[in-house]
């Protein structure tokens, strides 16, 4: 947004101009407003949301920054935040909102909404693990009965579908109320009057179940194309839905989490959090890598008499470090990549390792034979610095490339998030082990 708009709206804030605010509000997009919002004070979003209706505040506030909505939120009485927001939002967003409070604070809110059956299904969401399908699913959806002629299913939809903003699939279900089909909106002008749902509708229909991991419905979505997919629980029956637009947030959210883990932070910080929590997130790590440094530096000082008869040695540590790190993060970033999107299946090991070691030995050929002819230029084909440097970069990128494909794979298998494999850990491992490959080739050479 730009900054002569935020600064026209400051200082109409600060005039107290609430006509003027509102005109310039009026049109904008709730995302837009939320980006408005997340670069002004609490007080002065607090006069913004003054200026807006029910459906247009609520629709903002699902959009706004989650640090600052909860700040917002906290100077609020539970009775604006019911009245005000929830009353006007879908389940899947009331439960997101609401979710950020202590127990107490979530039943004194939920005892001010004022649609019973609205309150009774966010209370029963909650029940839902955030990181599942259940956590992230809503309520609002047209449902019809299999049973059902043609006529009484388009009335049914009608009443149903004046209540919602966007429909996206009629569900069927049964008189038991499990999932049995959906009902493509193109059956209503072509089929009979007197049809009744079954015979029309498109059976066995793709659905997750309540406790489906969120990483896993993402996948769903991105593999069959859909914009919503139908949630039901232990015996079928129907009791949500999740649509792409949460999808798209959790995927961004898991693509926000592995980049950070592979940049090496312990957990996840946004730029404008304290100094404490992103020291906390950094340190770890950078604590690792200074022990992997000491390591290294251990390692070469058992070196004193090599680099003593061969001072030139020491010229090529960084080349044998960082080419290694490099191959090593390459390798794993491109099977982690392969585990989230499903491409590669942490059964196919052996198979993907195999495939990286013909593309290794490609890479490393071609390396070790340029520094071999550069060396041989500089220092002559007597130099054991000639031979040494190439064999071990040989060795080092071999090693990196098969120790970034393993060690992802492998953690995958014991359910631990591969993308820590693509960061320091990488790095620091085969910085060591070339180091070691590189003295242990030169001593031999020697």
């Amino acid at each position: 947004m730009e900054d002569v708009f935020i600064d026209k709206i400051k200082q109409l804030i600060e005039q107290k101009d609430a006509e003027q605010t509102k005109n310039l509000l009026h049109g904008l997009h709730p995302a837009d407003i939320a980006e408005l919002i997340d670069e002004l004070s609490l007080d002065e979003a607090r006069f913004i949301y003054l200026q807006l209706d029910n459906e247009t505040a609520a629709d903002a506030l699902v959009e706004m920054d989650e640090d600052k909505r909860k700040e917002f939120l906290d100077l609020l009485p539970s009775e604006t935040i019911a009245k005000r927001f929830l009353d006007y939002m879908d389940t899947d967003d009331a439960v997101e909102l609401i979710r950020d409070f202590d127990e107490d604070k979530q039943e004194e809110i939920l005892s001010h909404i004022e649609d019973i059956e609205q309150a009774g299904d966010i209370v029963d969401l909650l029940k839902y693990d955030e990181n599942t399908a259940g956590g992230h699913m809503g309520t609002e959806m047209v449902v019809v009965n299999e049973n059902w002629s043609m006529p009484e299913c388009l009335k049914e939809m009608r009443q149903q579908g004046e209540e919602l903003d966007e429909i996206y699939y009629v569900y069927v279900i049964d008189d038991d109320e499990r999932l049995r089909g959906i009902f493509p909106l193109k059956k209503m002008i072509t089929s009979p009057s007197v049809s009744k749902v079954k015979h029309v509708m498109e059976s066995d229909p793709i659905s997750v179940r309540v406790d489906t991991p969120i990483e896993d419905v993402v996948q769903d979505f991105e593999k069959y194309d859909i914009a919503a997919i139908p949630v039901v629980d232990s015996i079928g029956r129907l009791v949500g839905q999740i649509t792409f637009d949460d999808v798209m947030e959790e995927a961004r959210e898991q693509s926000e989490r592995d980049y950070q883990l592979a940049s090496g932070l312990s957990k996840d910080v946004e730029s404008d959090d304290s100094v404490l929590r992103q020291t906390s997130a950094r340190l770890p790590w950078l604590l690792i890598g200074m022990i992997g440094g000491i390591g290294n530096s251990m390692i070469l000082g058992n070196f004193d008499t090599t680099f003593a008869a061969h001072p030139e040695m020491a010229l090529y540590i960084p080349l044998i470090g960082g080419t290694g790190g490099n191959v090593g993060t390459q390798s794993s970033a491109i099977v982690v990549q392969g585990l989230a999107n499903n491409s590669i299946a942490s059964k196919d090991m052996y198979k993907q390792v195999g495939k990286e070691l013909v593309v290794a030995l490609i890479n490393a050929t071609i390396i070790s034979l340029l520094v071999y002819i550069y060396n041989f230029v500089r220092y002559g084909a007597a130099a054991t610095v000639t031979y040494s440097v190439s064999i071990s970069l040989f060795a080092v990128v071999m090693f990196a490339s098969l120790f970034g494909t393993f060690v992802p794979m492998t953690l995958e298998r014991f359910k631990i998030d591969p993308a820590i494999a693509t960061g320091p850990f990488i790095a620091i491992t085969n910085d060591i082990i070339g180091m070691m490959l590189y003295m242990g080739i030169t001593v031999l050479l020697s």
